[in-house]
């Protein structure tokens, strides 16, 4: 037997259980924040909102947008569906901002109060409430239980009118997946590790500083289970997730960021500037292309000196 497997069957569920009245009932005083950092999202943001609204006032007691520099709609839209939307400068004022979505994630803890915090990407499609209960479930009524990941099925969109059952969750399956079993094996029953869709405590969540890029809920979770163990993580099933795919081009980016942190937080590499060069054939020849890799982490929100560093 794996070392993860008492862990996988006592903090998974795959046909999560919990109704908006159960968590109603098990909040017990405390506040839930629902954030969703946006950029160019303007075509799926209301969807995403839309599922989250009907909670508002319940399970629910706020639900924020954070902008990232949009240059569509994305404000508007969210605005219209019910959001309470800011930019990334009016989540922390007087802060330079970074890019990066661990940027807009670790604004949008300092701009928000709840007691739990939610995170949902913006650009899901088909999702419903049940993603918001579920994920809730563990930190209201399983003590010892700070962050709860989702999972789910991935299908891979080629086209509009090409849509493969399996295939999404490329950068999860070629680096994250390998980076764990190799550098923190304890960690192998964890299903969706780079997964956008999970909740935590507040406690928690401003006590671990936030990798700049999209290896932010990789840090997360290796920190978590560093600082807290094993036995404070969980993971519902989802369902199924849909939403736009990227280019491999583009993910060789995000593959590069989720490695830096893999490497950062398990073999003590620096924070040093990598940049990814990648190559373009351009009239028959090779030519390199060079992109900046999101690298470094923002310290906890819990500091007290949120400004950067001299």
């Amino acid at each position: 037997m794996s070392a993860h497997e008492p862990w996988f069957s006592a903090r998974t569920w795959t046909e999560p259980p919990w109704t908006p009245a159960d968590l109603v009932a098990a909040k017990a005083g405390r506040t839930v924040s629902v954030v969703l950092p946006a950029l160019d999202e303007e075509a799926t943001v209301a969807g995403v909102v839309g599922a989250v609204v009907p909670l508002v006032g319940t399970v629910v007691d706020e639900v924020v947008v954070v902008d990232s520099g949009s240059t569509d709609d994305t404000m508007a839209v969210a605005h219209a569906a019910g959001a309470r939307v800011i930019t990334r400068e009016e989540a922390l004022p007087g802060v330079a901002v970074r890019p990066g979505k661990g940027e807009v994630l670790w604004r949008g803890l300092a701009a928000t109060t709840g007691d739990l915090v939610v995170y949902l990407d913006s650009d899901l499609v088909d999702v419903d409430e049940r993603f918001v209960t579920s994920l809730l479930g563990p930190l209201l009524t399983v003590p010892g239980v700070e962050l709860v990941k989702g999972f789910y099925h991935r299908p891979l969109r080629l086209s509009e009118h090409d849509v493969l059952a399996t295939g999404g969750g490329r950068v999860t399956e070629l680096v994250a997946r390998p980076a764990l079993a190799a550098l923190r094996p304890e960690l192998a029953g964890i299903v969706q590790p780079l997964g956008g869709e999970y909740a935590g405590t507040r406690e928690l969540l401003e006590s671990l500083p936030f990798a700049a890029g999209y290896g932010v809920e990789l840090g997360l979770l290796l920190d978590t289970h560093r600082t807290r163990g094993l036995g404070a993580i969980a993971q519902v099933d989802l369902g199924v997730r849909k939403h736009r795919h990227r280019s491999l081009r583009a993910l060789g980016v995000t593959a590069a960021e989720v490695l830096d942190v893999a490497l950062r937080r398990c073999s003590g590499l620096d924070d040093g500037p990598r940049p990814l060069t990648q190559f373009v054939p351009v009239a028959g020849q090779w030519l390199p292309e060079v992109h900046d890799v999101a690298t470094g982490d923002r310290p906890p929100i819990r500091e007290p000196a949120r400004a950067d560093p001299p």
